[in-house]
């Protein structure tokens, strides 16, 4: 008996294609939708893997319902292990929310593989004006909270992105690697420049924790400092104490 066969015990019969078209398909019922889920869970093919990630593209009410059905794609997909990995990769380069793809990788892949598989999408980005920039900016917030010897450069090409805010994040991951003597002077020479005021502040509160000096651009530096920064003698940035 095959897949077909025994989902049609259970209403949930019917060629692989209308199972791909059913559980993708807002306007479905919500039980068949479910039973076209469990099928393509069940086929476990990358074709089934597509077709189950197309789910995470729209929201239903009421929302217990979209969790289970969302919760149900999840789980079946993770549980397919390396053979999801390239339906996902494949998804990820074009869908409008990372926020599911990533939380898969997560869930699959140990440190070293999740960050690698971060890098490679975000390699499929340039720095030029975009519409709406928030794939770049929620790949490289998940950076911020990862050390890894090949993040500072990744994130360091998005110092020149057209939106402040990738700017920003881009600027807060390269600081996390806390790896001064790849990163001092470049960020240095991006802060002298740099228009946007929280980009500088991010930049300047980095150095100052990060206990970096700002030797090669002091009189640069010194001329954009905000009220209540300073430099002292040994060029390192001491910021103002905040909430008194």
């Amino acid at each position: 008996m095959g897949l077909s066969d025994l989902f049609g015990l259970f209403g949930g019969g019917g060629s692989f294609k209308k199972h791909v078209e059913r559980a993708s398909d807002r306007r479905a019922q919500a039980l068949d939708r479910m039973a076209s889920i469990e099928f393509l869970v069940a086929d476990g093919s990358p074709e089934a893997v597509a077709a189950l990630l197309k789910r995470f593209r729209f929201h239903i009410d009421p929302s217990i319902t979209d969790e289970e059905e969302m919760d149900r794609a999840f789980r079946g997909i993770v549980a397919l292990g390396e053979d999801a990995l390239e339906p996902i990769r494949r998804y990820a380069r074009s869908a409008e929310n990372l926020v599911w793809p990533l939380k898969m990788l997560d869930e699959m892949l140990e440190e070293e593989s999740y960050i690698g598989e971060i890098l490679d999408i975000l390699s499929h980005f340039d720095t030029d004006y975009e519409r709406d920039p928030q794939r770049k900016i929620d790949l490289l917030s998940l950076l911020e909270e990862h050390a890894d010897a090949r993040i500072a450069e990744a994130a360091s090409r998005f110092l020149e992105d057209a939106n402040e805010t990738v700017r920003f994040h881009a600027a807060g991951a390269v600081l996390h690697q806390a790896d001064e003597a790849a990163t001092r002077e470049p960020l240095l020479a991006h802060l002298v420049k740099e228009e946007s005021v929280r980009i500088r502040n991010r930049i300047l509160d980095g150095f100052a924790g990060l206990g970096w000096g700002v030797q090669g651009q002091r009189a640069e530096v010194e001329k954009l400092l905000p009220k209540g920064y300073a430099i002292d003698r040994a060029g390192l940035v001491k910021v103002p104490v905040r909430g008194k």
